[in-house]
């Protein structure tokens, strides 16, 4: 998972997938992909610009054809919020094995970058019991209600103003190797899903992405999805809220294993930043 689909507009998007530079666009056939460097002179292509959605060399003017390119294009996937590009030697698959999303919701996209690899961040999401206490501000309490083997079932509360919290049982479960997907199974919100995805940008560094799909049987959703350009905003800021505190613990966890690994302190204070990018706007489906 390498960006939001709402990210490739008008221009071509830089993106960095283990230390490779990728440039991502969206032309006449969808989303394309190719290493982010013209092969002539090697421009980056995401300084360039699209032209009837072919991408234009910003030096020379040279126009990527895809159906005769010039460098290799790699396998994409647009599912609609999230765009996916596979790299060499992985095992190929049609699309991406997701969870079951609500054909109905408000969907919003966050990212943020941190010193960690995807590993700190499933981790993370796979102990649920440390919300209630590093995360007061948003969750009152949290009980384990079922362990299997391939998911955890809580009940929590979310804080909504002082005391006054709802509550919920929510499933978390790996649907592939870098997503934890978070479906509330009962109570409000019931079918909502929560995804978040690990990407590793370089040796040391991830991308944190967390895609929400909000949903209700409440009369009144209806109305809430047509204004979802307003709080959608609102969504992604609560999800940042959490993952920049989350961020830190990610961290915290990568720089004890390297400890472990080296034994060396690592030094390092937590990277993560508290801002947010116009790319991840995302409409209501």
């Amino acid at each position: 998972m390498v960006a939001a689909s709402a990210a490739l507009r008008r221009k071509p998007l830089a993106v960095r997938v283990l230390g490779r530079p990728l440039v991502l666009w969206r032309g006449a056939q969808g989303v394309h992909a190719t290493d982010d460097r013209c092969p002539h002179l090697g421009a980056r292509w995401s300084d360039g610009h699209l032209a009837d959605g072919r991408l234009v060399c910003p030096w020379h003017g040279l126009a990527f054809d895809v159906a005769a390119p010039c460098s290799p294009l790699l396998p994409t996937h647009d599912d609609g919020t999230l765009v996916w590009v596979q790299l060499p030697g992985e095992a190929p698959l049609p699309a991406p094995v997701l969870p079951l999303r609500p054909a109905s919701a408000l969907v919003s996209v966050m990212t943020l970058p941190a010193r960690c690899s995807p590993r700190e961040v499933l981790e993370n999401r796979l102990d649920p019991w440390h919300g209630a206490h590093f995360h007061r501000h948003s969750f009152a309490r949290l009980a384990v209600l079922e362990r299997a083997d391939d998911s955890i079932t809580v009940r929590v509360a979310f804080r909504v103003a002082g005391p006054l919290a709802i509550e919920v049982d929510a499933r978390f479960h790996c649907p592939q190797a870098r997503c934890i997907a978070m479906t509330i199974v009962d109570g409000e919100g019931a079918g909502s899903v929560v995804e978040t995805h690990g990407t590793a940008l370089g040796t040391d560094r991830c991308q944190i992405t967390e895609a929400v799909f909000a949903t209700s049987s409440r009369p009144g959703f209806a109305v809430a999805r047509r204004l979802g350009a307003l709080i959608a905003p609102y969504m992604r800021f609560a999800a940042r809220r959490l993952w920049v505190e989350d961020a830190a613990y990610c961290e915290r966890r990568y720089d004890l294993r390297q400890e472990a690994a080296t034994g060396r302190p690592s030094g390092h204070t937590p990277s993560c930043q508290s801002q947010e990018s116009s790319d991840e706007r995302e409409p209501a489906r």
